[in-house]
């Protein structure tokens, strides 16, 4: 079964209810946190589609992304793992991705393993 896409206008809210949230010093909703996770993985599998580097936000999801070598079977060579809010703040651009994997919220291993080239996703 596919999985199901999220519309523009409901991944964009999310993203507003999550930075509405975090401004007001508050947590914010796990549905809306997934959406917004969920929404932002979408969006860098359209910006570097392929199948090289999997891009994973427990527990939220995962998806891979960048051409090169398919991989097919176990763990793959190429893995990027970080948390939801890490995760949210590369991908918008409020964190760079050299501050954030220098600091260790990013874990990346693999010789494509590095997404500066195709972060941020939305200023």
């Amino acid at each position: 079964m596919p999985s199901r896409k999220i519309d523009i206008v409901d991944g964009r809210a999310a993203l507003d209810a999550v930075r509405a949230a975090e401004a007001a010093g508050e947590k914010p909703a796990r549905t809306v946190l997934a959406t917004s996770v969920r929404y932002l993985l979408q969006l860098l599998d359209e910006k570097a589609p392929g199948n090289s580097v999997e891009v994973r936000v427990p527990p939220f999801g995962a998806v891979q992304v960048v051409q090169g070598p398919r991989h097919t079977r176990g763990t793959p060579p190429n893995v990027v793992e970080m948390d939801a809010t890490t995760w949210i703040a590369v991908a918008t651009g409020a964190e760079h991705w050299a501050d954030a994997a220098a600091s260790g919220r990013v874990q990346a291993s693999g010789t494509r393993a590095d997404l500066a080239d195709v972060l941020p996703l939305r200023p």
